[in-house]
């Protein structure tokens, strides 16, 4: 295994959060405390560009999704809560739904980003919490695939930032159908917030457009720290 590369600064394990109300739950921290070695070593998590990441608001993730793990890597390594959005069936499953009830999480119908669910994630957002969503709305393996529009009932709700977000390898680590973790290296890259004329497109195209837009910024950072798939876009 090749050592993790420490050299540079976008760690964010002693960031402050200075968000308000964003703390993070017993069970939130519980689940941080079992899982941060075996995901910062066994699957060698790596992040970058933490510092676009702004500590003192709430903001949006959007991520592309390729584990059941990905909720795991993009937080693992931040010191302040993420608030995801997840499928209403999960809540009805024996203990995951009991995790998913004391960590934050908001439930969302598989066909539809209902009005309760909004409202909950706008709120969230106000108490300075990051909240997490996967556009893909499956998991995916390699390069980001079709974003699904449904996430555009929050983003045109809200002013605060809006960050792409990419992972790299966790397909690797976890693959569809996989019952055990596999080691791997596991990139995440926090992407710098959407500009002023990005969110222009974003609150004013047609919202199939407006997803593809952001689909391309997560890709763009998927390609700029990927070998293979550098290889694979040149082609």
């Amino acid at each position: 295994m090749e050592p993790e590369d420490n050299t540079t600064n976008n760690s964010v394990d002693n960031l402050p959060s200075t968000a308000p109300n964003s703390r993070r739950s017993l069970t939130w921290m519980f689940i941080h405390l079992v899982v941060y070695l075996p995901l910062r070593f066994w699957c060698r998590t790596k992040i970058i560009g933490a510092e676009n990441l702004d500590n003192n608001r709430g903001g949006v993730l959007l991520v592309n999704h390729q584990s059941y793990l990905d909720p795991l890597f993009v937080a693992v390594r931040l010191s302040r809560a993420v608030s995801y959005l997840a499928r209403d069936s999960l809540f009805k499953v024996p203990f995951i739904g009991w995790i998913c009830r004391n960590t934050h999480v908001i439930p969302i119908s598989r066909t539809a980003f209902r009005g309760g669910s909004v409202r909950t994630a706008l709120d969230r957002l106000e108490q300075g919490y990051l909240v997490g969503i996967f556009p893909e709305g499956t998991r995916s393996s390699g390069a980001p695939q079709t974003f699904k529009p449904g996430f555009m009932s929050l983003v045109r709700r809200t002013d605060v930032p809006v960050y792409p977000v990419a992972i790299i390898g966790a397909d690797k680590a976890m693959p569809k159908g996989a019952w055990f973790v596999r080691p791997a290296t596991v990139t995440v890259i926090y992407g710098k917030p959407l500009d002023a004329d990005e969110l222009k497109v974003l609150n004013e195209s047609e919202e199939r457009e407006a997803a593809e837009m952001v689909r391309q910024k997560v890709d763009s950072l998927y390609v700029a720290n990927s070998p293979r798939a550098k290889i694979a876009y040149s082609d």
